[in-house]
């Protein structure tokens, strides 16, 4: 049986502007440290591309957006630079998306865990569905959403991170997250999301490309810190996961 940590994949597609980057691994999509490198890496060439006018980050399947870090990297870990430099990962996905000079949308089409709220945090514009509750439920299993948090909390403010950071193993509807501002529209079906998202795809492609740049830099304003901000959040995990307390809970976590 393949180790977990070495399946899923990550695939870029570009058409008429609009880069794809679609994301998939068979445990509700999770994240081990080989997707969250090449998630990194794909949007940097996607906002590097003169080609792409904007890009849609997804996730595959109809179920789970992401359920956030892979449970079973976490319960391999066992000394701090291999902790740090998983949630580094998370680190550098959520800069890549910060510093990308592209527009990025997001498609929430099933439920956010963790680092997957920290992913529907960091795009510039999100959609999602009525199935899109979120979780920050790294409280619940010895840690804390530190890398995650200054994305979570740039969108739903102080009040609402904490609210999900210390209730870690209570769900919150997609109307919650919309109403606080995690997500811009919410929708019954994939389909209308799809038929929203086409459409606003279509506005992005008529827009000056300039124009769209220097706004994504006044919606990111005030973050210069983050490269090492979020280095030093992970540093914090890193050490964090070692703890025997953190262990045990993963593990009685995972066996649930």
């Amino acid at each position: 049986m393949q180790d977990p940590t070495q399946q899923g994949h990550v695939e870029t597609s570009i058409e008429n502007g609009l880069a794809t980057i679609q994301f998939f691994h068979p445990m509700s999509n999770s994240l081990p440290g080989k997707l969250l490198a090449k998630l990194a890496e794909s949007i940097t060439e996607a906002g590097n591309n003169d080609e792409v006018k904007v890009i849609l980050l997804k996730s595959e399947g109809e179920r789970a957006f992401c359920a956030g870090a892979s449970f079973d990297e976490l319960t391999s870990i066992e000394d701090f630079d291999t902790g740090k430099k998983f949630f580094s990962g998370f680190a550098n996905v959520i800069n890549a998306m910060r510093k990308c000079p592209k527009l990025i949308i997001g498609r929430v089409q099933g439920k956010a865990v963790g680092g997957g709220v920290g992913l529907a945090s960091s795009v510039d514009y999100c959609f999602a569905t009525k199935h899109a509750a979120v979780k920050l439920s790294e409280l619940a299993v010895g840690i804390g959403p530190f890398v995650v948090g200054p994305a979570v909390e740039r969108k739903l403010g102080l009040s609402g991170m904490s609210e999900l950071a210390i209730n870690a193993n209570e769900w919150r509807d997609a109307q919650w997250a919309e109403s606080r501002g995690l997500y811009n529209h919410t929708f019954d079906t994939v389909e209308e999301m799809d038929e929203a998202i086409e459409k606003l795809v279509a506005q992005f492609r008529k827009s000056n490309p300039d124009a769209m740049e220097s706004l994504k830099k006044v919606f990111w304003r005030g973050t210069d810190d983050w490269d090492n901000l979020l280095i030093e959040r992970a540093e914090l995990s890193g050490r964090m996961v070692l703890s025997d307390f953190t262990k045990n809970a993963i593990a009685a976590f995972k066996s649930k």
